[in-house]
């Protein structure tokens, strides 16, 4: 078991977030010891998962800040679509990911990557339907269960969680 005592994980949430994309991560770091934070746009006090899963919100995105975390995990569902409107969202994905954190995505997150502008040169994944977008927007795209390229880790869908939590879990124990 790997030790994630200090470490400090943010998991933005908005609404219609892939349920297990949020809640299997938000556990499974909480079990190693991490501070996991959920923090939303500030749209909602609680956000509703696709299939009906409530997270309440503990702060908004405007209110970190990159320097004091340790990662950033981006799920999926309709959540990215509404994430990536907001330009402080994407700015602290951008920021954090320039401070060498951890940027973690699954699924339709890879949709704020495109938004954070963090992605060229970058080799990553997603669900199919942002393939597009991602390469669009400089990356090398691959069909894996998990990418991990430097500091930015991409899953494609809830089937992956095991390995996408893992190598999160590796690389915030180095």
């Amino acid at each position: 078991m790997s030790d994630l005592t200090g470490k400090c994980i943010v998991i933005l949430v908005a609404e219609q977030f892939q349920d297990m994309e949020v809640m299997y991560p938000y556990y499974r770091f909480k079990e190693e010891g991490a501070e996991v934070i959920a923090a939303g746009t500030g749209s909602a006090e609680v956000y509703n998962g696709k299939f009906g899963y409530p997270v309440k919100v503990t702060t908004t995105a405007d209110k970190l800040k990159a320097s004091e975390i340790d990662a950033v995990i981006i799920p999926g569902g309709w959540a990215p679509d509404f994430l990536r409107r907001y330009d402080f969202v994407n700015k602290f994905v951008g920021d954090a990911f320039k401070k060498g954190k951890i940027i973690a995505s699954i699924c339709h997150g890879g949709s704020v990557l495109v938004s954070a502008h963090i992605l060229k040169g970058k080799t990553a994944t997603a669900f199919k339907a942002v393939k597009d977008d991602m390469v669009y927007a400089g990356c090398n795209f691959v069909d894996k269960e998990v990418v991990i390229d430097g500091n930015l880790i991409t899953s494609r869908t809830p089937d992956d969680l095991p390995a996408f939590c893992k190598a999160i879990i590796e690389k915030l124990s180095k």
